[in-house]
């Protein structure tokens, strides 16, 4: 995965990276019947504590002897405390991407996540040669969340990942940063968007459960008064903002997966593992049978164009042969009026004959007025090319 703006942290890895599978194994990996590892997508905002999460996941599921496979999407990073199977930072300098385009740090990570999607079908080779033995394939995001979930880019990502295997968006929300009712309900609006913009299974994950328990944010997704009483302490433009969403928000609240997890202590990992069981459970039911429909209108759009091309190709020929009989037609009638007669050619003929004469005695006249030029003043007129001199 190589670009003209990247280059290899990594080189000495001398694993060729494998053509994309063909559209008949991709076809057969998404059959049920197949053994398929869950995909979960790890979202949240920076700081939120989701690679700490996912080191703390990695190192249950290897405890537990489950295989895992682990991708880093995010190319600022200084260090993965996971192993990453695939980095990005291998394939894309993040640094030489901001100095050689002239961007910022956002718009580095932007470009660098792009220039890496371009290549994506060489990841999905390397996860579907390894997808038999695995049980998880887990990517960690950037931290700046819109780069991810708004930008092409990610949406590229997460639906080429979603088209072969069950896969889990998973947003992380940091439990002691979203006590206030206002805050939460910042949370519970991000959340709501980035399911309805995926449309994957969705799991609410609440992280540092050991610092605060997430039993309130419990009862305000669940008892619509209890955060109306919270809300009501807060006098805030943002808490009347809040106050006019909450209700809006009941009905997302309802099919909510919600776990609460500790990367630190380990508590509530095999909640969430359930949790991301039941979410396998709606891709299966939902999200499959919605990307049947698509793949169907795809085919539909598809025939329809083709018809439409091959009418518009009888169309033009039938046209090209109408234009070409009748400008042969009016060819073959026009001939004696726009044929001259004979002896108009002659006298044509015979009028340039006396004008090519006219034009050459008129050179002639022009090459005695300079010979006179050159001899009438009595001596010669010396030539700059001479090299002799008499």
């Amino acid at each position: 995965m190589s670009s003209s703006s990247t280059a290899p942290s990594n080189p000495s890895n001398p694993d060729p990276i494998p053509a994309p599978p063909s559209s008949t194994d991709a076809s057969s990996s998404s059959s049920p019947s197949r053994h398929l590892p869950v995909v979960i997508i790890v979202i949240g905002m920076a700081g939120s504590g989701k690679t700490s999460f996912i080191q703390r996941l990695y190192a249950h599921l290897h405890a537990k002897g489950d295989a895992a496979y682990c991708i880093n999407l995010d190319p600022a990073v200084s260090s993965v405390p996971f192993p990453a199977n695939i980095d990005i930072r291998d394939t894309v300098n993040y640094k030489e991407v901001m100095k050689q385009y002239n961007l910022g740090p956002n718009g580095g990570i932007l470009t660098s996540l792009n220039l890496f999607t371009t290549k994506f079908d060489q990841v999905l080779g390397l996860v579907e040669k390894r997808a038999p033995n695995l049980k998880y394939i887990i990517l960690d995001t950037p931290g700046q969340i819109e780069i991810f979930t708004w930008s092409a880019s990610g949406q590229i990502v997460a639906e080429a990942l979603a088209a072969s295997y069950p896969t889990v968006v998973a947003y992380v929300v940091d439990t002691p940063r979203t006590t206030q009712p206002s805050t939460f309900m910042a949370n519970m609006l991000y959340a709501c968007s980035i399911l309805y913009k995926t449309r994957l299974p969705f799991l609410l994950l609440f992280s540092k459960t050991d610092v605060v328990s997430h039993d309130y944010a419990l009862d305000w997704l669940q008892d619509y008064e209890s955060y109306q009483r919270a809300l009501a302490r807060d006098t805030s433009y943002s808490a009347s903002l809040a106050n006019s969403m909450c209700l809006v928000l009941e009905e997302f609240y309802r099919n909510l997966r919600v776990a609460g997890v500790s990367a630190v202590t380990g508590q509530g990992v095999d909640g969430f593992l359930e949790e991301v069981e039941e979410g396998r459970k709606e891709y299966e039911s939902d999200y499959r049978p919605y990307l049947a429909k698509l793949a169907e209108e795809r085919r539909v759009r598809e025939e329809k164009r083709k018809q439409d091309q091959v009418s518009r190709l009888m169309k033009d020929l039938r046209v090209s042969g109408t234009a070409s009989g009748s400008s042969t037609g009016a060819a073959g009638k026009g001939k004696s009026a726009t044929k001259p007669s004979a002896p108009a050619a002659s006298r044509g003929g015979r009028a340039m004959v006396a004008g090519g004469r006219r034009q050459m005695w008129a050179e002639e006249d022009e090459m005695d007025v300079e010979e006179e030029a050159r001899w009438g003043a009595g001596g010669a007129v010396e030539d700059d090319d001479d090299e002799y001199d008499d």
